[in-house]
């Protein structure tokens, strides 16, 4: 049981509120300073560095910068008009209006708590000046939030892919359809809710055939980008890192010729966020990486996966019992931590039972994106309740159904595999 005190002392850490990649660090070093002497420190110090020593892990600042961009640069009002034009005439219209913006901000920004924050400042004090109830109004935006990670080039996609050592082009590709069907069901719950409770919307009369193409041709550029990037690598023009790289050029390029509001002012501004939101998310890979190595010392992921095997050899159930397991780890954990954590404690498992690892890593995105949304501790949950300062108890209260209908999806994907694997089987 000694082997298994660093993981006790880790989720330790995480009840006492420090930081993930301090708990991770801590957690692994406790095991290399007391429990295992025969690997000398400085080795221990070289696997810190050796960690993001990947060319793949560059990919990660160039799609944090894109979101950056992005906020500046007018993509996200052109998207915003577009999305109005198209669901604004329908009952609870701006509801409708925020997940459809989430849906098209995924393929640009590919980050949850970005999107949810941007929705918090930008839309939700619309909905609540149109009578939307603000609890109401923030479970929307953290619901539809999540769809975000789910589209490319959503940073989890690339982790994963680097964790499981999948191809990102087939992981991008699969990403599209689970978070349509997201999309979708999050809009039949909000059109039920709005009728029940009188929501207006946010037009009269829908958009006229003329006005609806006029916001599309204005939106067409954001649009444009992220299938830019997945034909990019369908076609091996540019490798996934590289992507990211074209991606920031053909955002700033339309900021800066075609909308015109990106300026040079902007881009100190636009560093800054993009070291900021690099450091954490590489500062949590790196003690993650040394924790990882504690694990594959004592053969923990291994121990895990005998272990589930032990439990059932049906492939279905063996997910099943992964999903409950994501799910509790993802209330309690930020998404992309716990995926950094679990994905190689489970992966044997999985091959093992002869589960597709692209199927099993849009299981994880999805369910883990779900777990940022559900009491107590989503990270969705905390960023627009924070900013809007709603209740958490009236959040819970209004996000239920919402978390009902995305439950609903997830099951989906877990039972049926092909309907997460139809565009990669088809595409690829």
């Amino acid at each position: 049981m000694e082997s298994y005190i660093p993981i006790f002392i880790l989720f330790v850490l995480f009840l006492l509120n420090i930081p993930i990649a301090f708990s991770l660090i801590a957690a692994a070093m406790s095991y290399f300073l007391f429990l295992n002497n025969t690997i000398p420190v400085t080795l221990v110090m070289q696997k810190f560095t050796s960690s993001v020593e990947s060319f793949p892990l560059l990919a990660i600042p160039f799609f944090i910068m894109v979101g950056s961009v992005m906020n500046y640069s007018g993509i996200s009002r052109s998207l915003l008009s577009f999305a109005d034009s198209i669901v604004g005439h329908k009952t609870g219209g701006l509801a409708q209006v925020n997940v459809a913006l989430s849906t098209f901000m995924g393929g640009i920004s590919g980050s949850a708590n970005a999107d949810a924050a941007m929705q918090s400042k930008i839309l939700v004090p619309e909905m609540t000046q149109r009578g939307y109830g603000k609890a109401f109004s923030a479970a929307v935006t953290a619901a539809s939030s999540i769809i975000s990670p789910v589209i490319p080039p959503g940073i989890n996609l690339i982790i994963f892919s680097l964790l499981a050592g999948v191809s990102v082009h087939k992981m991008f590709i699969a990403g599209y359809v689970p978070a349509l069907m997201m999309a979708v069901s999050l809009i039949i719950v909000i059109a039920i809710i709005s009728k029940r409770r009188g929501y207006k919307p946010s037009r009269e009369k829908p958009a006229s055939a003329g006005e609806r193409f006029q916001h599309f041709l204005k939106a067409t550029p954001a649009l444009l980008i992220p299938f830019g990037i997945i034909l990019g690598m369908r076609f091996g023009l540019f490798t996934p890192t590289e992507a990211g790289a074209i991606a920031v050029l053909l955002c700033a390029v339309v900021g800066l010729f075609i909308y015109k509001e990106l300026k040079i002012t902007h881009f100190p501004a636009i560093l800054k966020e993009t070291i900021q939101g690099t450091g954490s998310v590489i500062f949590i890979i790196i003690g993650a990486m040394v924790f990882g190595y504690y694990m594959t010392l004592e053969q923990i992921p291994q121990n895990i996966a005998s272990a589930l095997i032990e439990l059932t050899d049906n492939k279905l159930l063996l997910l099943l019992l992964i999903n409950v397991l994501l799910l509790v780890v993802g209330m309690f954990i930020e998404g992309g931590a716990a995926m950094i954590i679990l994905t190689p404690l489970l992966l044997p498992a999985v091959l093992n039972a002869g589960i597709d690892p692209v199927h099993f890593g849009i299981v994880v995105i999805v369910n883990i994106m779900i777990g940022g949304v559900t009491p107590p501790f989503g990270s969705m949950m905390f960023t627009v309740c924070s900013i809007l300062k709603v209740r958490l108890t009236d959040f819970m209260k209004e996000v239920y159904p919402l978390l009902l209908a995305l439950l609903a999806v997830l099951m989906i994907l877990t039972f049926f595999e092909d309907v997460a694997l139809f565009l990669p089987n088809l595409l690829t």
